[in-house]
């Protein structure tokens, strides 16, 4: 047994709430073991904290984390991750509430993590991997930035836009040391990119996106970011966590 645990941020989530719990439930069952930290601050309007909170009353196998003070969604991914490094647990993964990321794959993640790899990435676009529920957009945009952040940032992954990954202790240590630029969901790339010569492994996962748009301002943060990274790669050797 490993102790593993797992960070989701969570933000006006009521509608799936009983769902999505009801699975990480028969998830946590199925391994015997794990804990889960729902990350929850001042974005959500509706009851998803109480009910995270009288969750975390029922079972202790899940904590809420109160954040106010984070200004973003990385914010509340490096919260989880802070929390769950200081209560030493030795796997750590993220993923997205809202059923966009099953929590049947959490096994998988755990697996590959124990099997020498030092990070897990999600990955639509390998075989077993799928993208539904969603906008041809959204599809579309996945997979023009996974071509062009690998043409301009020298990666070779199938899937470089995806949540839902993991990490050993020691890795998620040098992600909370690293200052990363990323404010919104392009973090993903930046990290996939920080650790391309780390021993990793993509995998497969089913990801729902019912949402068909993404801010004008995380658009713009991703293109920056990913510029920020091409120059640096063209002019010096980036910094590289490894």
């Amino acid at each position: 047994m490993v102790n593993f645990a797992v960070v989701v941020p969570l933000a006006n989530e009521a509608d799936t709430f009983d769902e999505f719990t009801s699975r990480l439930m028969n998830v946590l069952d199925f391994i015997g073991y794990g804990t889960i930290y729902f990350v929850v601050d001042n974005v959500s309007e509706d009851n998803t904290l109480e009910r995270c909170r009288a969750l975390s009353n029922q079972d202790k196998r899940f904590n809420t984390i109160w954040a106010p003070k984070n200004k973003n969604v990385v914010d509340a991914y490096l919260k989880g991750y802070e929390i769950a490094l200081n209560n030493k647990h030795e796997i750590i993964i993220e993923m997205d509430a809202g059923l966009s990321h099953d929590p049947n794959a959490l096994p998988m993640f755990v697996r590959v993590l124990c099997e020498g790899n030092e990070c897990a990435f999600g990955s639509r676009f390998i075989n077993g991997g799928s993208i539904f529920d969603s906008n041809y957009k959204r599809h579309l945009l996945s997979k023009v930035g996974t071509f062009l952040s690998n043409i301009l940032l020298g990666t070779k992954m199938y899937d470089m836009t995806s949540g839902y990954q993991g990490f050993h202790a020691k890795i998620v240590k040098k992600i909370l040391d690293y200052g990363l630029l990323s404010e919104g969901h392009f973090y993903q790339t930046e990290i996939r990119y920080l650790l391309r010569e780390s021993k990793f492994s993509e995998v497969p996962i089913h990801y729902r996106a019912p949402s068909p748009s993404i801010s004008k301002k995380s658009i713009y943060n991703s293109i920056n970011t990913l510029m920020f990274y091409f120059f640096k790669r063209l002019t010096s050797k980036s910094k590289i966590i490894n």
